[in-house]
């Protein structure tokens, strides 16, 4: 496994020893960008009622790395500087997403999210919930507020994709046959949809022609599913404290992912029923026995060669574009999710 993975970040050895550095210099360009973000979203934080605000000020003042208005700020920039109704944009698809994951935290029954307690656990399920369709709401009321109906149709659009993905999920939990034949629609629903809107927004609103928008929207959708492959390799591979969030959430709730679904398929008959015993019958004390099956039919490579494919698909889509601040920012960013996935082979 450790070979695959070091494979991956070959030919970016100049960053491999500090991916915060790597991070940081793809962000600094946009750094104004990101804090506009930042001030736009605690403003929002303080526009719900005064009794909602501490659960407002607590999920949208944790947002992690801002990854989605990232893509709109450097998708931006392959046209043209970000301008204000980028961040709008960006704040709104921020919103979407941390709605999505207010819900999942209730789904999941997660603890932690970026290092801090969910929504769920510091005020209990029946407020993330409602919470969560709060955010949903504020983010189409101010996608409503653009001269054009087209965001708010979009917004609206990908937030229904977003919703049914996670439908489609729920249902086949514990399914190994039916998960395995939609994983990659699923996660290219909910997790890719939102990426493909954070750049096509970008493109739209900066004039981009027809088909550089989807040129741009192939580019969101490949790299979030590469980047959701990544994140559920971290729910089994990952370390909790480095994660940053509760791991061993999807093996707890009957979600197949894509290291699971590998071993189930070369599985034998024999360990296939036992597996599906274990993820049926959860409880942590069922782990290691995943743990070695996962090991056994090494699972972990080819889903790094997953990973890695999606990126190549992402980079050559973007390279038929003029090369331009924002299409390098775009480039580095694929690197980074694959050096990222290479550090989970070490840990």
């Amino acid at each position: 496994m450790l070979a695959a993975a070091t494979k991956v970040g070959d030919s970016h050895s100049e960053h491999a020893s500090d991916p915060a550095r790597s991070w940081k210099k793809i962000v600094e360009p946009v750094e104004p960008f990101l804090d506009a973000v930042t001030r736009q979203l605690i403003e929002q934080s303080r526009n719900f009622d005064p009794q909602i605000v501490p659960y407002a000020e607590h999920a949208l003042n944790n947002a992690g790395k801002h990854l989605r208005p990232t893509l709109v700020a450097l998708a931006a920039g392959c046209f043209e500087k970000p301008r204000e109704s980028h961040v709008t944009a960006a704040v709104i698809i921020e919103m979407v997403h941390l709605a999505t994951l207010v819900h999942d935290d209730v789904m999941d029954e997660a603890e932690i999210r970026r290092g801090s307690p969910t929504v769920a656990a510091k005020w209990g399920n029946e407020i993330a919930v409602l919470f969560g369709d709060c955010l949903f709401a504020q983010a189409l009321k101010l996608a409503s507020d653009f001269p054009t109906t087209d965001i708010c149709r979009a917004v609206s659009l990908a937030t229904n994709t977003v919703c049914s993905g996670e439908i489609l999920q729920t249902q086949q939990r514990r399914n190994f046959p039916a998960a395995r034949a939609d994983y990659f629609r699923v996660i290219g629903m909910k997790t890719g949809e939102l990426f493909t809107l954070s750049c096509d927004l970008a493109a739209f609103l900066s004039g981009a022609q027809p088909a550089q928008r989807t040129v741009l929207k192939e580019f969101g959708a490949a790299v979030g599913t590469a980047y959701q492959i990544y994140d559920d390799c971290v729910d089994l591979f990952g370390i909790e404290a480095e994660a940053g969030k509760s791991l061993g959430t999807d093996l707890a709730k009957g979600k197949l992912t894509w290291p699971l679904l590998l071993a189930w398929e070369r599985a034998t008959a024999v360990e296939r029923t036992a597996l599906e015993n274990s993820i049926l019958k959860w409880q942590p004390a069922n782990f290691p026995a995943v743990k070695a099956l996962l090991e056994k039919y090494e699972t972990f490579a080819p889903s790094v060669a997953e990973i890695e494919r999606y990126l190549n698909i992402a980079r050559g889509a973007l390279r038929t574009l003029p090369a331009s601040p924002g299409q390098a920012g775009l480039l580095a960013l694929t690197d980074y999710l694959a050096q990222q996935t290479a550090t989970l082979a070490v840990q």
